[in-house]
């Protein structure tokens, strides 16, 4: 293996294998079922329920004793093939005053393919509507025949909304900085480009760019305790990262991986496990659990959770625990391996529980705690 700066060194921690590692017992609580292919959550305040994304291009709300309402209307059109569909929501920072309601969703170009694009409605009082939908931000080019659609959204707490794009499984265009593939981009709260954005102003580079050398990125959070962003990606074969996006930087793919092809070959533009120029992530997986939402634990509930991060995992069908100390990360364990379900999306909900959603036909809200 080659070696790594101080920084990275507990990358190499991730070699281990989920039968090396246990994880305590967890409590389930199956609120909601018979979801198609859920995708993300967001909570409402004041107990009012929880925001669901279905992949399909359904949004809707679910409430204690109520379940699951009819779907809200006004949900843009979605081009729900692939990978691609209804993805990401997250409420407004202003949401008490404004009830706006964002939303990505993979969207279709004239060709036949398809990009990833961001708007926002306003949720009526009654909940059953999204008033006056308004796209402000569109992948170009739309390159997706279906694949690396990324659409994870958050907000910095600091007036901007970050957005995780993937390149559409066309490796080069990560690269690219003309280009809006394999990118994460940075906007502000109304969606348009902060001129201290690290690209603004460049010829040929789109301003919208705060990172790139992407993947695949499904999961994104912000640590409450450095404030900093966390993205994890998708590797090919081999390869799932951790990074830490900052302004600028290249996040190496497809030019610096730690996977391989699906073939078993090289992938043919890699220069090694490092090139120059690229960071390297602060974590990764050397067999791919095909990591998916993220959530950093820093509630008063469980004291045992505390500065524990959970990521999903689709290929794995679990929930990876693991604790953080700075920007050092272990994995400590898998907690929902017996449910044999691909896991979507995680949540710290108010009341300090993890929510979950499962992947499948038939899919799941769970409620999960420390089993003691």
């Amino acid at each position: 293996m080659p070696q790594l700066s101080s920084r990275h060194w507990l990358a190499a921690i991730a070699l281990l294998t989920a039968s090396q590692v246990q994880a305590a017992e967890v409590k389930v609580d199956v609120l909601q079922n018979r979801l198609a292919h859920p995708w993300a959550l967001a909570f409402l305040p004041q107990d009012q329920g929880i925001l669901i994304t279905l992949k399909g291009g359904e949004l809707k709300r679910w409430q204690p004793g109520k379940g699951l309402s009819p779907a809200i209307r006004g949900v843009p059109k979605v081009w729900a093939q692939g990978q691609g569909g209804l993805l990401d929501v997250a409420l407004a920072p202003d949401f008490a005053q404004s009830r706006k309601v964002w939303l990505s969703f993979a969207e279709a170009g004239d060709d036949g393919k398809a990009g990833t694009a961001v708007g926002y409605g306003r949720l009526s009082e009654d909940m059953q509507q999204l008033e006056d939908f308004t796209v402000v931000f569109r992948q170009q080019p739309k390159l997706s025949v279906g694949n690396h659609f990324g659409g994870r959204m958050v907000f910095d707490g600091k007036g901007y909304l970050f957005i995780a794009l993937g390149e559409n499984n066309q490796r080069p265009t990560a690269q690219e900085l003309d280009k809006l593939q394999g990118k994460l981009v940075r906007l502000t709260q109304d969606g348009k480009v902060p001129q201290d954005n690290p690209f603004v102003g460049k010829a040929g580079v789109r301003p919208e760019i705060w990172s790139y050398g992407i993947r695949n990125p499904q999961g994104m959070a912000l640590n409450p305790w450095s404030k900093a962003l966390w993205l994890n990606e998708h590797g090919p074969r081999g390869g799932d990262e951790i990074n830490l996006p900052e302004a600028g930087k290249n996040y190496g793919w497809p030019l610096a991986t730690w996977g391989i092809n699906y073939s078993g070959l090289p992938i043919p533009e890699a220069k090694g496990t490092s090139a120059p120029g690229t960071e390297q992530p602060l974590f990764y997986w050397k067999d791919s659990p095909a990591v998916s939402g993220m959530a950093f634990y820093n509630a008063s509930t469980f004291p045992q959770w505390q500065n524990k991060l959970f990521i999903g995992a689709l290929k794995d069908k679990d929930l990876i625990q693991m604790s953080v100390d700075g920007n050092k990360v272990t994995e400590d364990g898998r907690l929902l391996g017996e449910r044999n379900a691909r896991i979507r999306d995680v949540r710290v909900g108010p009341d300090g529980y993890l929510y979950v959603l499962t992947d499948e036909t038939d899919g799941q809200l769970l409620k999960v705690s420390p089993a003691a």
